[in-house]
């Protein structure tokens, strides 16, 4: 697993499905040995809400995911290279990944101004204005120093068409040009080109082809999970897939419910995030695998169960969902910490039980069960059915 000289990133493919598109690999990274397929928990101002970087380390999480318009505002890149990078300022001893700052495009697009020069930002926190480019967001994410960054693409909603997304897709490569140039770290930090092009597949395919001629570690699918339709998702994903390489990983951008996952595992994708797991734990709803279970029913008042039974985490060893239904019920911020636990070990063990039925060449079984127990009246979504079938996998 020899490093490139220009990257920080290597990658080694231990096993392929020999049906469908899923692989299981180890990504080489400068703080951790990453396992593929992983689901990244998303820790927006360099902490999870709600858990602490201790208890990541014991649900044995290998690499997290940090928001660089956030941290780029708040402690700000000077207050980060005194501290040596977000790894020392918060303790981490694992692997980072960094957003580049271009989702808030469309999260923040009130209080966005979007030129070929960057991106102008008005601050939701105290109205100042940042000009976010793609040399400002290098500088931020090489200040933060995370394992792999994001380019600076032009994020435009998945609703989106005609001229304004082929501008966002060619200005998402002209921009990869600059942070490539600017990226000042590239042997202790990776860079991620991002693949866009909405749900239009010619530009998609243009995209990719673009990224494919620079020399970069992996690759990202963006622009989607934006609430389009299911069947034009997954297969946006797939176009994406067949044309990224094999020997780099395929990183999806913000997917994170189960059977999103397992799909797109199918598919080819290796690495996700969604800030998912953890924000609807602070809603009271706790992950199982016939979906979720919301404690602040009245009918888990005297449930003395766990969240589920077959679950190792430390919420479910030691706590009731009677007890957090009273936690919930009292609006005690405890709560949100310990269901916060067990809906990232959750994650955890999904992507650790896909990689070891990859590893067995089991992963059909695998996905077969997965959605008997998500769904037992056997009804099945028509995009999954869909989806599975394009690479080989029948859930009847």
């Amino acid at each position: 697993m020899s490093k490139s000289g220009k990257n920080a990133l290597s990658m080694k493919i231990l096993a392929e499905c020999s049906t469908s598109k899923a692989r299981n690999a180890v990504v080489t990274l400068p703080h951790a040995n990453v396992d593929t397929p992983v689901f990244m928990p998303v820790g927006t101002q360099g902490t999870l809400k709600g858990l602490v970087p201790d208890q990541l380390r014991e649900l044995d999480c290998k690499i997290m995911l940090s928001n660089t318009y956030h941290l780029g505002h708040r402690p700000g890149p000077d207050l980060l290279d005194k501290a040596g990078g977000l790894h020392k300022f918060m303790n981490w001893d694992r692997a980072l990944l960094t957003d580049s700052g271009g989702f808030q495009m469309v999260s923040l697009l009130k209080l966005a101004e979007i030129t070929e020069e960057g991106v102008k930002f008005q601050s939701p926190h105290d109205g100042s204005e940042m000009l976010l480019t793609p040399e400002h967001s290098m500088e931020i994410q090489n200040s933060i120093g995370a394992d792999i960054m994001m380019q600076l693409d032009d994020v435009v909603h998945s609703s989106v068409s005609g001229p304004r997304l082929e501008e966002a897709m060619y200005r998402t490569i002209r921009w990869l040009d600059r942070c490539i140039a600017a990226h000042k770290r590239p042997t202790e930090q990776c860079l991620f080109p991002i693949v866009q092009g909405g749900l239009n597949a010619e530009l998609r395919r243009k995209c990719a082809q673009e990224l494919l001629k620079r020399e970069v570690g992996g690759y990202a699918i963006g622009g989607l999970s934006g609430g389009e339709e299911k069947e034009d998702f997954w297969q946006m994903v797939k176009l994406s897939t067949d044309l990224l390489p094999k020997d780099k990983p395929r990183y999806l951008m913000g997917v994170g419910f189960a059977v999103d996952l397992v799909v797109c595992v199918a598919l080819g994708c290796d690495m996700f995030d969604c800030v998912f797991p953890t924000r609807t734990a602070r809603f009271g709803c706790a992950l199982v695998k016939t979906g979720q279970l919301n404690l602040k029913n009245k009918s888990f008042a005297t449930d003395y169960s766990p969240i589920d039974a077959h679950c190792t985490c430390v919420t479910c060893q030691t706590y009731t969902r009677a007890y957090l239904h009273t936690l919930l019920s009292n609006t005690e911020p405890a709560a949100c910490n310990i269901i916060t636990v067990h809906n990232v070990a959750y994650q955890l063990s999904l992507m650790k039980s896909i990689r070891e039925s990859i590893l067995e060449d089991k992963f059909p079984d695998f996905v077969r069960q997965f959605f008997k127990d998500m769904y037992p009246k056997g009804d099945y979504p028509s995009w999954t059915t869909d989806a599975l079938s394009s690479v080989g996998i029948s859930l009847s």
